[in-house]
């Protein structure tokens, strides 16, 4: 009995493992400072129709969130499909982002789970499934501008 107690004594209380555990460190946001960004991503070729199905559920997300800064992002966010693949075969992708919220957070994932909370799990999977790399991300303001007279 006095062995069993010792151990008994010596085990860690749950508030101790919950303190010394780890913290997780929050998910990376995708935060634009400027007025407009052009980010480019390429996408397998063969998965480009899964990767329109994201960006068309992505808009339909912002478009009808209870979310009012998302509704901003819907209004100015637009995604180019480049014409000509990219000498890997994959399909680069442009989203035009004008003007971007200040202070929004434009990760696409973050976005869809937000909105689309019971098909996190197959949305991961169709876009980690079409998602080759990030090319380049290009923000900033606009200069000059051209206005039809």
């Amino acid at each position: 009995m006095g062995l069993f107690l010792l151990i008994l004594a010596a085990w860690p209380r749950e508030s101790e493992v919950i303190a010394q555990a780890p913290q997780q460190p929050a998910p990376p946001k995708l935060i634009l400072e400027g007025d407009v960004a052009l980010w480019t991503v390429a996408i397998k070729g063969d998965r480009s129709t899964d990767f329109e199905r994201i960006i068309t559920k992505l808009h339909e997300g912002l478009a009808k969130s209870q979310n009012p800064e998302r509704r901003s992002q819907a209004a100015g966010w637009r995604v180019m499909k480049i014409a000509k693949p990219l000498p890997d075969g994959s399909v680069a992708y442009v989203h035009v982002i004008d003007p971007v919220v200040r202070g929004a957070d434009y990760t696409v994932m973050k976005i869809l789970y937000e909105e689309f909370p019971d098909e996190r799990q197959a949305l991961y999977e169709l876009y980690r499934g079409a998602f080759a790399q990030s090319l380049s991300l290009a923000v900033g303001s606009m200069v000059a501008t051209t206005t039809a007279p």
